[in-house]
């Protein structure tokens, strides 16, 4: 039997920055929020196990976590993203033949967005649930049964205990245990790739330019870091297909730096390994629906997307956006059986579209016929040569609707 029995107004299921983020949004708007995840957060960049990949928050998630009271902790540490470069590097040496720049002024006196690695994310979040007296965060617990009724949700605890609440925000991660729970089924597309994801310095400064270089396999994507023991500095995202990203990730040092540095197209000179190599798997998935009875899905829970064009904690964000509306527009129903389907035909529609859009993106930066490569190079050089083409991707890439 359960020992305690406790009452709040949301629980949250998942520790992640995205779960993170909805505590403290939801806590920063007056809800009793109760997080769980079953692993500590690891919020020191060269502790064991820690996430080196980095999120690029876009201007409208800027906003969302200046609301929640976290952008003020983040400001300082934030490299921003003035332009977003593209490369096709398809040809039969590794060097650019196309360059496309999109440049943020052009349709705002703001950056693009703020590039941050998720270590320090974790750790800035969780200072701030600290801060928030109606937010209780338990790490090294996790949310494993869910029994719903028309008024409530109950949500029983690794250790022992039970939750009482009028929402359950699943932000549990692609396999999610609430999903499971709440019967809600997804689509799942794989690719055969895999993520390298680490941090280099380079010679050359970024300029706070994000580079995606095209060639095959998946593309090659340095975005930039505030400077690192006095080095201009990048996180890297490599994607390839599995066999390979095993290989380069087993490379000794020095012939990892070679591979790495060549497939940069040189653009920043040598690049020099700054941190261990971690390895992700890359996969397209669709949660059938966003919401079951006092449950809402968010984030990975929800959708999985490839690492292209920073979308995926974009759209987690835009998940959690309405989500609040809707229930700070009317807090009496949280949760509610109206409240969940209106979130869900305002968001899953977006979702599906966009998690296509990115998955074509990928399959075309996975070409590995000369051919293939170059017509994609063709292209990527008709669709980005065209002005309001470009205009509306760069909204795109900001989160606004066309």
């Amino acid at each position: 039997m359960s020992h305690t029995i406790s009452q709040f107004d949301i629980l949250v299921s998942g520790g992640g920055v995205a779960g993170l983020t909805a505590a403290a949004l939801f806590g920063a708007s007056g809800f009793s929020v109760f997080c769980v995840d079953p692993a500590p957060p690891i919020t020191e960049r060269d502790a064991a196990g820690s996430d080196l990949r980095t999120t690029a928050f876009l201007q409208p998630s800027q906003t969302l976590l200046d609301q929640a009271g976290i952008w003020p902790r983040l400001a300082a540490e934030a490299a921003p993203l003035q332009i977003m470069r593209i490369v096709d590097a398809g040809g039969d040496q590794p060097e650019p033949r196309i360059v496309k720049d999109f440049d943020a002024s052009d349709i705002s006196e703001k950056p693009f967005g703020w590039n941050l690695p998720n270590w320090l994310l974790r750790r800035e979040l969780v200072a701030r649930l600290e801060e928030l007296p109606n937010v209780e965060f338990r790490p090294g617990t996790a949310a494993k049964t869910l029994f719903t009724r028309e008024g409530e949700a109950r949500v029983g605890l690794t250790n022992g205990s039970q939750v009482r609440c009028k929402l359950v925000i699943a932000a549990d991660g692609r396999n999610s245990p609430m999903r499971e729970q709440a019967g809600i089924s997804v689509k799942t597309t794989r690719y055969g790739q895999k993520a390298l994801a680490f941090a280099v310095t380079h010679p050359i400064p970024h300029n706070n330019v994000s580079t995606e270089i095209h060639r095959s396999g998946g593309p090659f994507t340095l975005v930039p870091l505030p400077d690192y023991n006095g080095m201009s500095s990048s996180a890297v995202v490599w994607m390839e297909r599995g066999p390979e990203v095993m290989r380069l990730a087993a490379l000794p040092e020095n012939e990892f730096e070679a591979a790495m540095s060549e497939r940069s197209c040189h653009l920043f000179g040598p690049l020099t390994l700054a941190s261990r190599r971690t390895t992700w798997p890359i996969i397209s998935q669709v949660a059938e629906r966003m919401y079951g009875q006092r449950v809402a899905l968010v984030a990975e829970a929800a959708h999985v997307v490839p690492p292209i064009g920073a979308q995926g904690l974009n759209m987690s964000l835009g998940d959690m956006r309405i989500l609040l509306d809707l229930a700070c527009a009317d807090p009496d129903n949280l949760g509610n059986a109206k409240m969940l389907e209106t979130f869900h035909k305002r968001r899953h529609g977006e979702v599906k579209t966009r998690v296509a859009g990115i998955d074509l993106l990928n399959r075309a930066s996975m070409m590995e016929a000369r051919p293939l490569r170059d017509l994609r190079s063709a292209g990527l050089n008709a669709i980005y040569s065209m002005a309001p083409v470009r205009k509306t991707m760069m909204q795109m890439g900001l989160g606004a609707r066309g």
